[in-house]
């Protein structure tokens, strides 16, 4: 057997089997109805001799698609993004399509890079998670041909479908949740808001509060303070409202872990003390003093709608863009 395998030609094979390119090609293609029997003889020997191995994706390019997606990630370390992914994949499997998965670390040169990676590829799709992207990094979007799905993207004006969490409604049952057990001040722990989808959450928690005179809200952004100050943040909160019940709400599983991280350090008991309930329910939680409550995303479901959605596009439906919103579920642990 050759050991240049995986550069054998199909020239090579018509050569050995000294037959024309047009009778391999047939022999590849399924029309093998269509040659002798001593011609198929002779090419299945060539293959079998050489280690020919058929370049299925020049096929699928010559065919008009590739049978690949892309996939985009701002952190593919948070367990959310491994969720999605998750659900993803498990389409792809069922429909036949390989996934390419790039990580951009929040970096736009990289996202702009991948980008062009992904359309050299010819992709028929590519899935972008917008969760930490900025606006101008998602507006770069625009100029790819091939069809997109937006995950975790609020603002809809750029006119492609878009799949993730319904955040007014969650925010909504969280808040509802803490009015429930008498919690009065409520302290809101997010990473940048120069991110969309973190602005809408705390937009949603600070409409419920207006609605709620016995309820107040102050908001702190854990990127403009040291990690130190957090935990100066929690006691000046704690501090200020001596008298009512006080709770603690984050945006996601990252400003969670740095609440946890801080009332820990300040020795802050939760329930006795002050509560806690954040969006996100990554594993850890559930062994954080019995377990902090959470609005738990739909994550893998998110990834299997948007890749639906995008295989839909692929095979030419044109019906105009979706906002899909899935909903959270309230999972209520000893933290409220």
């Amino acid at each position: 057997m050759s050991n240049n395998k995986n550069f054998t030609t199909i020239s090579d094979v018509a050569k050995y089997a000294k037959v024309g390119k047009t009778s391999v090609s047939r022999y590849l293609n399924g029309e093998q109805d269509k040659l002798s029997k001593e011609l198929r003889e002779k090419i299945s020997q060539a293959i079998e001799h050489l280690g020919f191995r058929p370049n299925h994706s020049a096929r699928m390019l010559r065919a008009g698609h590739s049978k690949v997606i892309g996939l985009m990630f701002a952190d593919v370390t948070n367990p959310y993004s491994i969720d999605v992914l998750q659900g993803i994949e498990h389409v792809c499997r069922r429909e036949g399509y390989m996934l390419m998965v790039c990580n951009t670390d929040n970096e736009k040169e990289l996202q702009d890079r991948y980008l062009e990676l992904l359309e050299n590829h010819r992709v028929d799709g590519i899935i972008v998670n917008t969760s930490g992207m900025e606006a101008k990094q998602i507006d770069n979007l625009k100029k790819l041909a091939c069809p997109l799905v937006l995950i975790d993207r609020t603002n809809t004006s750029l006119g492609f479908d878009s799949v993730g969490l319904d955040n007014e409604a969650a925010v909504t049952e969280a808040c509802e949740h803490l009015k429930s057990k008498s919690y009065e001040a409520i302290l809101v722990i997010t990473e940048s808001l120069a991110i969309d989808l973190r602005q809408v959450r705390v937009d949603a928690i600070q409409a419920f509060i207006n609605k709620n005179p016995k309820m107040s809200c102050d908001v702190f952004e854990t990127d403009k303070v040291s990690k130190e100050s957090i935990a100066s943040i929690i006691n000046n909160f704690v501090q200020s409202h001596p008298t009512r019940k006080k709770a603690i709400f984050t945006t996601n599983g990252v400003a969670t872990m740095i609440a946890a991280k801080a009332l820990k350090q300040l020795d802050i008991k939760v329930v006795q003390d002050i509560g806690l309930i954040g969006i996100d329910d990554p594993e850890w939680v559930q062994l954080f003093e019995g377990g902090i409550t959470v609005m738990r995303q739909p994550t893998r479901k998110i990834g299997k709608t948007a890749c639906e959605r995008l295989l839909a596009r692929i095979k030419g439906n044109e019906e105009s863009p979706q906002h899909i919103k899935l909903v959270a579920e309230l999972i209520t642990r000893h933290s409220t």
